[in-house]
């Protein structure tokens, strides 16, 4: 593969989603360097899921960066950033749909300024924040939580691992949550509240509306279809 490579006489090098590190080999085959498009703000959000633990940490902004490639994950020196807005309910699928348009614009813009000369690399700074690989257990819900986090988790690890609660032990997704404005309800957290025609579902403190669920064996349910139909008795609680 080096060989095959080297026999391109390649200028540049482009990388994407790539997931793995690039040996040293092959960083110094192109011309002017081995370029990585990266969906965050660097030195923000380094590794697997940067666009999920922006949103679970309750970031407002974020965005895309072009830089060139090292042997470090994510730290070599930086070309372009652009960011751009996080929506309070958009979804980390949502987000990448956005950020992969706005990556691809970058890249091209990043090439034409190494190729004239007109972009200097930047180093970045030593110290950043690790956004590492998502696991199925990281979405469980904690109802214990306050309504915002929880609407962050959901959010943030939607489409993958997909945030998940119980009902009477039996597994139920989480696709789609608001914050709902319910000052003075009071409730054990998890306690699905009683309202005609909206799933309300009491946290540590606040309360999450759950617009999008999943029972185990089920489809894709709103939450007023979810009343409707597994919702024997008042009292019942999640998780």
């Amino acid at each position: 593969m080096i060989e095959r490579l080297r026999a391109l006489s390649l200028d540049v090098l482009v990388v994407a989603a790539f997931g793995q590190f690039l040996r040293s080999t092959v960083l110094r085959l192109p011309r002017l360097g081995c370029v990585n498009v990266h969906a965050s703000l660097l030195p923000k959000y380094r590794g697997a899921a940067p666009v999920a633990w922006a949103i679970l940490a309750g970031e407002r902004e974020t965005g895309v960066t072009t830089f060139v490639l090292d042997e470090g994950m994510d730290t070599g020196p930086i070309l372009l950033q652009r960011a751009v807005p996080i929506g309070e309910d958009e979804t980390a699928g949502e987000l990448e749909a956005r950020l992969a348009e706005l990556g691809a614009d970058l890249i091209v813009e990043s090439i034409e300024g190494l190729a004239t000369g007109a972009l200097v690399p930047r180093p970045q700074p030593a110290e950043g924040t690790l956004a590492p690989k998502l696991h199925k257990e990281d979405g469980r819900i904690r109802w214990e939580w306050d309504a915002g986090r929880i609407h962050n988790l959901v959010r943030g690890t939607q489409p993958w691992p997909g945030a998940h609660t119980t009902l009477r032990e039996r597994l139920v997704k989480v696709h789609r949550t608001r914050i709902a404005d319910r000052e003075g309800v009071a409730g054990a957290p998890g306690l699905i509240l009683p309202r005609r025609d909206r799933l309300l579902v009491a946290a540590g403190r606040g309360v999450v509306e759950v617009a999008e669920l999943q029972p185990a064996g089920c489809r894709v349910l709103t939450g007023r279809e979810f009343l409707n139909g597994y919702c024997r008795a008042p009292g019942e609680v999640f998780g």
